[in-house]
Parts: structure tokens; C-alpha cells; sequence
């Protein structure tokens, strides 16, 4: 995230005094990634962010895998996942290897009984359905409809959401999430080719600090447990920081697409990366304006990553027996292309509405039990004529 921001009240120098009005200091913090190499942040804090009162019980949340090895192309039927009140109950990992975690979740209730905090993994949570606001200790973020959140390992948040029909999409990732390099200069200013640039972005704002002790639960994952501690003071203690590594928001819908007069390969669609993973934002757009164009995208082999697409709405094109919330799975090793008749069926066509997230991961992605349940069992057969 190579932007700069502050909020609240910082000293005029990091790592010296930085008194409170009625006296005594704030404590400082670094929160950072990558040891002391990669982005981080300097929060002052009201109380000391180490005081553990308790560690209760720890809870095994690893994904059930049901197919290791897989080569089966899939549809997955995403609004088959049940509302669950709890946020991390409802989360369900669907598709998951040694660098991400890719899942659904429909959670009904606002966290506010316990705060969350994921220690191995930066987490993006896409926005399908419901609105709300991200609370976070570096300050809070409203999200809605379209929105990507990106929230950074370590984290500790609250999400509070205004209704109870909430749909989200959701990848844990144990590599950096950033924007595409190719899109950036060398001081990771978003160059002018780019599809979004930095005033698209959702800072943090409305800095809330809570000076309050007492007893907060945290709930952190890590290494595949969802452990229970108790906090001898409020999480939400921080009356100023400033840095470059937060958790942002950017909504799909102000990504603006880059087309050709023949078919754009996905990269021109990226709006992430990893190290091991990219994603993607399919959005309305005009289609290739060369005469002879096939707006509809040729047959391709995965054979360096599988590809997951989650359709959110509108038509899409190359895909029949496609609805908001299902997502398919094409796994490397075989071809896949569009449906038979959507390829002819795009030629002349001006444009698409259709909006979806690809991820696409250079490591093979296994199956979960959760996966299986909401798979519609026949999808690899949808191409026979």
C-alpha cells in the first residue's frame, strides 16, 4: 500500500516522548511486516498493547480437504452457504493450498462481543452483499455493494454490518497482497495507464480511541487455530498513527477496464497480486472494436494455475448456467473456453455488464468437504455439443 497516511495526534518525532495531557506517555508500537523491511505503521497507544490477562481455549479451523489432487473442472453454487449469525463461523473455506485460502461467508450479526485479529494471513473480504463499516484500531472504513477490503496480517478489527443479508467473498492470504507492479513507478506512485489510481482508494478515517481497562476477548487465527485470549484493555486504544501499512478499501466499481480492438488477455483486468496468487475485476466495459473481433475469450489451457471466477452480476457472456454468487473452478492441466454458442453468439456485440472476481493461483487448489456440498456435480460436462 504505497501510500502515506496518518490520523489522531502523532509526535513530531518517532521513537521520543510523546506525553499524555494529564501525564505519564503513550506507548508507541510498530506494526509492521516482513521483519523491519516491508510497510508498516507507528501507533501510540493509551495503554500497553502487550497486556494478556488470559489464553482459554484454542479451536482447530483448518480447512477439511475432500479432493488433494484435483483436475475437475466445478460450479459451485456460493449462495447455497447458510447464514450463520457468528462472522467467523459463517466463514467457509471452499478452495485452499499453502498460499491461499478462498471462501464464502453469510454472516448475519456485527462482531461486537470479541475483536479478531489474523496473525498468518492478510485478508481480502469482497463485498457481494450488505453495507457496514470496518472497525479497525488505526480507524474505521464504511464499506457496501462492490467493495474489496484489504486488511493487512495482524490486524486486529470489528466488522458491523447494517442489515442481516450480508454475502461475501473472501481469500486469506499468507503472502502481501498489492497492487500490480506493472502499474506502479518506482516510488509506488499508480502510474497513468493504470485502471484505478490512489483517489479511488477508502482510507481509514474516524479514529475512535477507547481508554478502557476491564476484560476483551481477542480472537487470533494462527497456524490453522482460532485462539481465545483475554485483553486487559480496549484494543481500540490508539489516539494517533501514522505509516503505510492499514487496511484500505476500493470498490470494483471504479475500476475502469482496458480494452482493444481485439480481446484483452485477463492481466488487463488485475487489481491485486501476490507472489503466488493475482485477482482480477470483470467489469462493464465496451468490447473489441476491430471488424473481425470475437468479443467472447478464446479457448486457453491453464497450465500454470488454476482459475476462479465468482460471478456477481449482470450477463456473462461466455458462461451459461451462470448466476450472482456461483463460482467456477478450472483447474490446470485442461483447456477451458467459453460455452458452445456464446463464442458465435458475441460476434457484433457492443458491450457487457457483467462483473466478477477472478482469482487465479499458481499452485494446484484442493477441495474442501464445505466445497463438495455446494458443488453441482456436472459442470465439467457443459462443453459437449
Amino acid at each position: 500500500m504505497p501510500i502515506y497516511h496518518k490520523l489522531g495526534k502523532i509526535p513530531q518525532k518517532r521513537h521520543t516522548q510523546f506525553e499524555k495531557p494529564n501525564g505519564g506517555l503513550y506507548y508507541e508500537q510498530l506494526f509492521g511486516t516482513i521483519g523491519f523491511d516491508g510497510m508498516s505503521s507507528l501507533s501510540y497507544h493509551v495503554h500497553r498493547p502487550t497486556q494478556v490477562k488470559e489464553i482459554g481455549k484454542a479451536l482447530d479451523v483448518s480447512p477439511k480437504i475432500a479432493v488433494e489432487k484435483n483436475i475437475t473442472s466445478r460450479k459451485f453454487i456460493g449462495f447455497d452457504v447458510a447464514p450463520k449469525d457468528d462472522f467467523l463461523e459463517s466463514r467457509e473455506p471452499l478452495l485452499v493450498n499453502n498460499d491461499v485460502h478462498v471462501g464464502l461467508a453469510a454472516p448475519r450479526k456485527s462482531v461486537t462481543d470479541y475483536f479478531y485479529k489474523n496473525a498468518d494471513a492478510d485478508e481480502m473480504l469482497f463485498i457481494h452483499k450488505g453495507s457496514g463499516t470496518l472497525k479497525t484500531f488505526l480507524g474505521n472504513i464504511p464499506f457496501e455493494y462492490g467493495d474489496y477490503l484489504i486488511i493487512p496480517r495482524g490486524m486486529i478489527y470489528q466488522i458491523e454490518f447494517d442489515t442481516e443479508d450480508n454475502r461475501i467473498l473472501y481469500a486469506e492470504s499468507f503472502h502481501p497482497i498489492y497492487t500490480p507492479k506493472r502499474y506502479r513507478n518506482w516510488f509506488g506512485q499508480l502510474l497513468e495507464h493504470s485502471p484505478f489510481c490512489e483517489r479511488d482508494y477508502k482510507l481509514p478515517q474516524d479514529l475512535q480511541t477507547f481508554d478502557e481497562k476491564g476484560e476483551f476477548l481477542m480472537k487470533i487465527k494462527k497456524q490453522g487455530m482460532l485462539h481465545q485470549l483475554v485483553y486487559a484493555s480496549h484494543p481500540f486504544d490508539v489516539v494517533g498513527w501514522d505509516g503505510y501499512n492499514y487496511p484500505y478499501g476500493f470498490s470494483i466499481h471504479n475500476f475502469e477496464p482496458i480494452t482493444g480492438r481485439i480481446h484483452q488477455p485477463p492481466p488487463v483486468h488485475q487489481t491485486f497480486e501476490t507472489g503466488a496468487f493475482v485477482v482480477c475485476s470483470f467489469c462493464p466495459r465496451l468490447y473489441d472494436y476491430h471488424p473481425k473481433s470475437i468479443p467472447a475469450p478464446y479457448n486457453h489451457s491453464n497450465i500454470d494455475s488454476d482459475e476462479v471466477l465468482y460471478y456477481v452480476d449482470g450477463d456473462f457472456m461466455s458462461r451459461t448456467g451462470i448466476g450472482p454468487g456461483y463460482i467456477s473452478l478450472h483447474p490446470a492441466g485442461i483447456p477451458h473456453g467459453p460455452h458452445p454458442g456464446t463464442y458465435e453468439a458475441s460476434i457484433g456485440k457492443k458491450g457487457t455488464e457483467e462483473l466478477a472476481v477472478m482469482i487465479d493461483t499458481f499452485k494446484p487448489l484442493q477441495v474442501t468437504e464445505n466445497a463438495l456440498k455446494i458443488d453441482d456435480g456436472k459442470y465439467y460436462k457443459s462443453w459437449l455439443e
